[in-house]
């Protein structure tokens, strides 16, 4: 096929040799399979902002660092050059989540390239070679649901153990390859220690795998594995060999709040004595003189 605009910077500087077609198109970017050198990938070709129906929340920003004190400026303002700095910021987010993740040993595709908006990776194949389906392609017998649940879920707490979290993982953004389920689509990942809505976006995360594969194994729609991995992130046990068992039981126990207000009190009347013993000793403020 005719090369796209967009992929001939990758072709002039060697990296692409051949488009051999479009694979898909989604709501921020459109992927083709590529030929480079004998290698076959793929070519993620991000979408403009006004062109692009999924929109950057501050759910997913927020925590994000940015490469200079003039950029976040701009980003602020909103000028031309801050909404550029917005959009390469919004791709590079899932450029430095794929690599973390490929290194942490997450199901994800492996990153080669990025040039000029397009990302270049490997192409994630079936058991005959070709391009991988969706996950909301296929349709799956109650076993195998229970089994990619597994494996997805064991991938979300690897995830997290590096620190983050996908933030829109769904049916629609796993692909199912010859050796099991694998992620795509992370440049709205969140970084779980940096960012006040991680608890929230992790839970949705897995409560979206439940209702899917809940409709082939209808147990999985009881669970309540987000729950369970965050309690135990915050308090510093997960790992990636954490065996969970998809229970969570709020502690529902009443706070004691006659205790917690005398301990403010108490507080209160410390401080109190402080200042009258300051008083009486003749101490002041810095800056004033004491009265002889």
């Amino acid at each position: 096929m005719k090369t796209p605009k967009r992929i001939e910077p990758l072709v002039k500087e060697g990296l692409v040799d051949e488009v051999i077609r479009q694979l898909m198109s989604g709501k921020e970017a459109t992927v083709y399979v590529v030929r480079c050198g004998e290698e076959i990938r793929c070519a993620k070709v991000y979408k403009e902002a006004n062109k692009r129906a999924f929109r950057q929340s501050v759910d997913y920003t927020e925590g994000r660092r940015v490469k200079n004190s003039r950029q976040a400026r701009a980003m602020e303002n909103g000028s031309k050059f801050g909404r550029k700095a917005q959009e390469e910021a919004w791709q590079n987010a899932e450029i430095d989540a794929l690599y973390r993740l490929a290194a942490a040993g997450v199901r994800v595709p492996q990153p080669c390239q990025f040039l000029d908006g397009v990302l270049l990776m490997d192409l994630v194949t079936d058991a005959a070679g070709n391009a991988a389906p969706r996950l909301n392609d296929i349709t799956l017998e109650p076993e195998q649901a229970r089994e990619f649940h597994s494996l997805l879920i064991a991938e979300v707490v690897r995830m997290l153990c590096a620190g983050v979290i996908h933030g829109d993982l769904s049916e629609y953004n796993v692909l199912v390859g010859s050796t099991g389920p694998v992620i795509i689509d992370l440049p709205q990942a969140v970084n779980a220690a940096g960012n006040n809505q991680a608890r929230r976006l992790l839970e949705r995360d897995v409560n979206n795998l439940a209702a899917y594969f809940g409709q082939f194994a209808p147990e999985l729609l009881q669970t309540d594995y987000g729950r369970e991995i965050w309690s135990l992130y915050q308090s510093g046990k997960l790992t990636v060999d954490t065996a969970l068992t998809g229970r969570y039981e709020c502690d529902e126990t009443a706070p004691d709040l006659t205790g917690v207000m005398r301990e403010i009190r108490d507080a209160l009347d410390e401080e109190a004595a402080r200042q009258r013993y300051r008083q009486e000793m003749g101490m002041t403020l810095p800056g004033n003189k004491r009265a002889d």
